[in-house]
């Protein structure tokens, strides 16, 4: 800490922006009192100097005011401005001005961009437009998000010509950004929070912007240029490349990430090589080393040429888009090149800290960045775990030696971070990223790049680079499918605590240390090589401390042999020292050991608890049941239903899908290994569609369905993928039964048996009536899953029920009501036969349909049924015991007894 005060004043304002962010008020005051503590006891046991201490208390003191600071600042003035609380601005209609403050994209019939207003008007009700003129409340230069959706193909000319500098007026819907609605689910409020933003501000067509370029220079404009340039290099790599290559060459040579497609972005994430389509300090590095050699070609001077490169590493960082990660390496490479023009002392953790701290004193918001996280982490794990890992590649060829060094600690800091925010790793991912990453850096990113330089110079030369550039790529392709072909190697994890995180590190930490401390002391020489062999009498010396004995032994002959046998009695490597580390790394070794099984097996400790989610998917359905002995049984899956065949120039290139984009990472965000189960009610795309991803994305043992196809093309393909994955199907019928568990029981009492003989699938249109219904006992307690049955399946049920002398069901805890909430079902007569204590309706937030129906919602108030519904309340959560049912939701999540 003495010795790198600044790193240490950085961790400091690190931990201190850390309690900010995580507490406040007391608990802020609380946390903060007990962390200054430890730097006044390390300078009290005389580890640090006062001095230091004092420095080091107050970073933690002035980060956690500046982070309360920005907090306090960070807030809307729109409903200040505009007289009106947030509840009511909530899809109001108004009129903004402003400035347009980022890039301007295009996805599909969908234009984005940031705009900084100057003033805005709040519409009365009925007023249909406000002149361009007539906006004057003053926001104090507030950030919105917009969103343009186009009506008419012409209109992409038009908002191409709209650029960041521009000012505008709008006329649209202001609506507050959604949060999260399940637990663990992406929350875009808190994230445009980050960014000071929000409200999104949704306009109709072209026609709802009227534009004014910029006409005078301002400080933007430097901004409005590069976005320029970097459109103009986009616009050449797809000239040059071919598509899916150009696409994948823009985020790799430029940064432009937009256009990447989808697939080859997930084949890379599979297995952690993300990075690579990312600029970040490779990119830097190649970019700051090609210059250097380029400009000392030339014959320029040593200082000439730092002094050149550091005044283009700028040019660099815009170009490539300014992420986080870009940003910190640039940062960091200026400062090592000023270092070295001026001759200063060069410290690598010191060059890292300090620019943290630069981007943090910028903007505080950055310590959230998933970005801003990986590439300081990854740099400062490089940093201080490769010197101790480096010796136990010793016996490899050094260039094998220290690739195999990198990658590996690369991997292993990374890790906890891309379990925390990804919930999978790849057990391959080691091996790709050191094959496939040399070959990209060293082989494609420079061919893409000269294919860019060239592509204005000299067409011909640059197009047969850009082809040879296309076959890496080809091989890129296939290596990384093929790798992904394992499907085993890859694992899923939950989301682990920070406590689970710094243990890691400090394991790890201390296993890398105690390996090396051995190594070392195994390679330390049996005597000088500048000196002769001690004597034979001295060649095993007692260790240090004990009495040797030298009774009957010659007097020694000369100082110089007297000094050969010290420095061989001092080579030799202390047994204790070996024995410590031996003992250290098998302690630490164990550690991690436990400490990686407990976080991979998180989900298992079940302490006879079973759970049902009701999750929020929108207009749709899906729940997860997980039994008191460990199955997984998600029942539908939810689904974004699309009316018509929508025009070409309409589709996004990531469109949102509700099971890759919801589903799918709740379930690896709760640690999910594999689905025991997947009961597919019925063929309908809002029960169906999200089970693709799921199939897909994590094994699942079982598909059981209601016996019948459904003639659309979503549904074929889901039975053709479960089958390709070997997922055993079973139609299910009225009086099948399935038992996961002796804790738990499936009767599934729709649909009715089929025809005597019939073995085939039928097709079947009206998927609704034909749902399967079961009824789930779990720890004494019952459950009923109904799907979209209708009021006939309904009425067959309790005809079937009457005949077999059953007058009345035992009543059940919690019912799911049937089609949403749809008046078509929960009848009466239905809600009288079960006698349900809860109902819970899986709707969507302002649906088309108007669901729940307001007769349902009476039929189950006269029934005494509590009712829960996960378009108000967010997803609801059931944790089943055998002593009785505890409740919550997510969007008020207190638990309530039941």
């Amino acid at each position: 800490m003495n010795r790198r005060p600044l790193l240490s004043f950085t961790v400091c304002w690190v931990a201190g922006s850390a309690l900010g962010c995580l507490f406040s008020g007391r608990s802020l005051l609380i946390c903060l009192a007990g962390l200054l503590l430890l730097p006044v006891i390390w300078a009290v046991s005389g580890g640090i100097r006062w001095r230091t201490a004092t420095v080091l208390v107050t970073a933690l003191i002035v980060a956690a005011l500046y982070w309360e600071h920005s907090e306090v600042r960070n807030v809307s003035l729109l409903p200040e401005v505009l007289g009106q609380p947030v509840s009511e601005l909530n899809e109001a209609y108004i009129t903004a001005a402003g400035v347009i403050a980022s890039p301007v994209e295009r996805d599909g019939d969908r234009v984005d961009f940031v705009v900084k207003l100057s003033s805005v008007r709040l519409h009365q009700q009925g007023e249909q437009s406000a002149a361009a003129g007539a906006v004057g409340s003053d926001p104090e230069g507030e950030r919105v998000t917009v969103q343009i959706k186009l009506q008419e193909e012409s209109e992409i000319a038009e908002a191409a010509l709209w650029q960041r500098g521009d000012r505008v007026v709008i006329e649209g819907e202001l609506i507050q950004p959604q949060i999260a609605r399940n637990f663990g689910g992406f929350d875009y409020r808190a994230y445009l929070l980050t960014q000071k933003i929000h409200w999104l501000l949704k306009g109709t067509g072209t026609a709802s912007v009227t534009v004014n370029p910029q006409v005078s220079w301002e400080p933007s404009t430097i901004l409005r240029w590069n976005d320029k340039a970097r459109s103009v290099l986009g616009a050449e790599m797809s000239r040059l490349f071919q598509e899916p290559h150009a696409g994948y060459m823009k985020g790799l040579v430029i940064g432009i990430q937009k256009e990447l497609d989808p697939e080859t972005f997930r084949q890379f994430s599979q297995l952690g090589l993300t990075h690579i389509l990312a600029i970040s300090g490779m990119h830097v590095a190649v970019y700051v080393g090609v210059i250097l050699v380029l400009l000392r070609r030339c014959r320029l001077t040593r200082e000439t040429a730092l002094t050149v490169t550091l005044l283009l590493v700028p040019v660099y960082v815009l170009l490539s888009g300014a992420g986080p990660s870009v940003i910190r390496a640039g940062i960091m490479s200026m400062i090592a090149l000023l270092a070295a023009r001026l001759g200063l002392l060069k410290d690598g953790l010191n060059i890292l800290a300090a620019s943290a701290l630069m981007m943090l004193v910028w903007n505080p918001y950055l310590l959230l960045s998933v970005s801003f996280q990986l590439s300081f982490l990854v740099t400062a794990g490089l940093m201080v775990y490769t010197p101790l890992a480096a010796p136990l590649f010793r016996r490899l060829p050094g260039w094998l030696g220290s690739s195999l060094s990198v990658t590996i600690i690369a991997q292993l800091v990374s890790f906890p971070l891309t379990i925390y925010y990804f919930n999978q790793f790849s057990l391959l991912s080691v091996a790709a990223n050191l094959l496939l990453v040399p070959f990209i850096t060293f082989l494609v990113l420079p061919l893409g790049t000269l294919a860019l330089l060239l592509g204005r110079v000299w067409n011909a030369a640059s197009l047969l680079t850009a082809q040879l550039a296309e076959f890496l790529n080809n091989i890129t392709f296939a290596a990384v499918e093929w790798v992904n072909g394992f499907t085993a190697g890859v694992l899923i994890w939950a989301s682990p605590s920070f406590l689970w995180i710094c243990l890691y590190y400090g394991l790890l930490y201390g296993l890398l240390h105690a390996l090396k401390r051995r190594t070392e002391a195994m390679l330390v020489p049996q005597f000088m090589d500048d000196e002769t062999r001690p004597l034979a009498e001295l060649e095993r010396p007692e260790p240090p401390g004990n009495h040797i004995n030298t009774t009957n032994q010659p007097d020694f002959p000369s100082t110089a042999n007297s000094r050969r046998a010290t420095l061989a009695f001092q080579a030799y490597p202390p047994t204790g020292a070996t024995r410590w580390s031996n003992s250290a790394a098998i302690l630490c070794a164990v550690g991690l050991t436990i400490l990686l099984y407990k976080g991979y097996k998180a989900e298992a400790i079940r302490d006879g608890f079973g759970s049902i989610s009701y999750l929020d998917i929108g207009q749709g359905d899906s729940s997860l049941i997980t039994t008191p002995g460990g199955a997984h049984i998600l029942v539908d899956g939810g689904g974004t239903v699309s009316f018509g065949n929508r025009e070409e120039w309409r589709i996004r290139r990531s469109p949102f899908e509700v099971g890759a984009k919801t589903l799918l990472p709740l379930l690896k965000q709760r640690g999910i290994h594999r689905l025991d189960a997947v009961i597919l009610t019925h063929g309908d795309q809002d029960h169906a569609g999200g089970l693709q991803a799921v199939l897909e994305g994590m094994p699942v043992s079982a598909l059981l369905f209601n016996g019948t196809l459904a003639d659309t093309q979503p549904y074929t393909k889901l039975m053709t993928t479960a089958l390709d994955a070997g997922v055993r199907l079973y139609p299910v019928q009225q009086g099948m039964s399935l038992e996961p568990d002796d804790a738990t029981r499936l009767n599934f009492l729709w649909p009715e048996p089929r025809a005597d003989g019939q073995t085939l699938p039928e097709e079947v249109e009206d998927q609704n009536h034909e749902s399967v219904v079961f009824r789930l006992e779990m720890n004494g307690r019952s459950f009923l899953f109904t799907g979209d049955m209708d009021q006939a399946a309904e009425e067959a049920i309790l005809h079937s029920a009457s005949q077999s002398g059953i007058k009345q069901g035992r009543p059940i805890d919690a019912l799911k009501v049937a089609h949403h909430g749809s008046k078509t079902a929960t009848s009466a007569d239905w809600l009288a036969f079960w006698n349900p204590g809860a109902a819970v309706i899986s709707a969507g937030v302002n649906n088309l349909y108007g669901h729940p129906n307001g007769s349902v919602l009476e039929r189950l108030a006269d029934a005494n049924t509590e009712i829960y519904r996960t378009d108000q309340q967010g997803e609801i959560q059931l944790r089943v015991g055998k002593e009785g049912i505890s409740l919550r939701h997510k969007l008020t999540p207190i638990p309530v007894p039941h």
